[in-house]
């Protein structure tokens, strides 16, 4: 039996914790944490969306709930063990050796999120769903857009494949698919990110600090948005070689190519700006990955993609200003339109 509590970003939010057992990297008994947003006297919906964030982060996007559920579909996201609401104390913060532990809690909140919007491959009685219900739409953001399409991957391997599980498409915000900076970091620094990564898991990759990012968007800092400062430091959580270690091994299975089984659109920023100083062009640009990479590697999901530059997004294209924010919606409701029309 699931038992939805109360959340803290208020009305018509609730979270369900979801118990994964033992770390297998060693730090105690993890959880994952499932948010819904089901607003008092909200008509019912067999559409339902969920959400996976990236590094540094968790879910606090109100406005992007909101949407969805104005579009027809009932909103989850899901934070990942050791990730905002599913920190613990003595935990740290995202750290994992494998990105495939995620298919715990992934596939169980996949099982939660069909069983609350009553999924399935008819309704009650046998009574044919329209097109997309009884399924769920996937989206994510970041490091989120490379676990999502991995765990995919393997899922689209199971007897009946992604579809046959219940997934109907996916939507990625510029997604983690490459590693940013010189091409010694993608060779020799890959080498010796995998070899110290296998022995020195915790140990810190050294880094100056950033925050020009976080800068950009926390409304203490001159942003518009209001989040937790502990889930989502402004200068970022420590990287550690290990995760790190994880994180190339998933780049090198995407590059090889994947097969998720469902359509995808990727929506990313046209321009990368790197800079340790804030400007003008730190409000309208990816700040954190290289866009091209994104365009390169975006072919390797498998079935048919849509990519999608819009011009003055930041990182998390739906964070950006008003304008592209919105072109950003408007493009998802699109191909909504079109994923849906195609299999009606």
């Amino acid at each position: 039996m699931t038992t939805w509590a109360p959340d803290l970003l208020g009305d018509g939010y609730e979270q369900l914790t979801i118990p994964l057992g033992t770390d297998p990297d060693g730090e105690g008994d993890v959880l994952a944490t499932l948010v819904r947003y089901r607003p008092e006297h909200a008509p019912g919906t067999r559409r339902a969306v969920l959400y996976v964030h990236g590094f540094t982060d968790y879910f606090f996007q109100k406005h992007l709930a909101e949407h969805f559920h104005e579009q027809g579909y009932a909103f989850y996201a899901l934070d990942l063990r050791k990730c905002g609401r599913s920190l613990r104390a003595g935990q740290t913060p995202h750290f994992v050796t494998d990105l495939s532990f995620y298919d715990a809690e992934l596939d169980r909140a996949l099982t939660i999120v069909r069983e609350d919007v009553g999924g399935g491959p008819s309704g009650a009685g046998g009574t044919s769903w329209g097109p997309g219900e009884g399924s769920v739409l996937l989206t994510a953001h970041s490091t989120g857009g490379l676990i999502l399409p991995l765990w995919l991957d393997r899922l689209n391997a199971r007897p009946g494949g992604s579809a046959g599980a219940g997934v109907r498409g996916l939507i990625l915000n510029s997604p983690w698919f490459d590693l940013q900076g010189p091409s010694y970091l993608r060779s020799v620094g890959t080498v010796a990110v995998d070899a110290v990564g296998r022995v020195k898991e915790k140990l810190v990759i050294k880094q100056p600090p950033a925050d020009v990012y976080g800068r950009t968007l926390h409304r203490d800092h001159g942003g518009e948005w209001d989040y937790d400062l502990d889930w989502k430091p402004l200068t970022g959580f420590p990287v550690t070689f290990g995760w790190m270690r994880a994180i190339r091994r998933g780049h090198a299975r995407l590059h090889r190519g994947l097969d998720i089984g469902v359509p995808s659109l990727i929506l990313r920023s046209k321009t990368t700006h790197y800079s340790m100083r804030h400007t003008e062009k730190s409000e309208v640009a990816d700040l954190i990955l290289d866009v091209t990479q994104i365009a390169k590697w975006s072919g390797c999901l498998g079935d048919r993609t849509t990519i999608v530059p819009i011009e003055g997004a930041r990182h998390d294209v739906f964070l950006s200003r008003e304008v592209p924010r919105k072109q950003a919606f408007d493009e998802v409701d699109q191909w909504l339109g079109w994923l849906n029309g195609h299999s009606a």
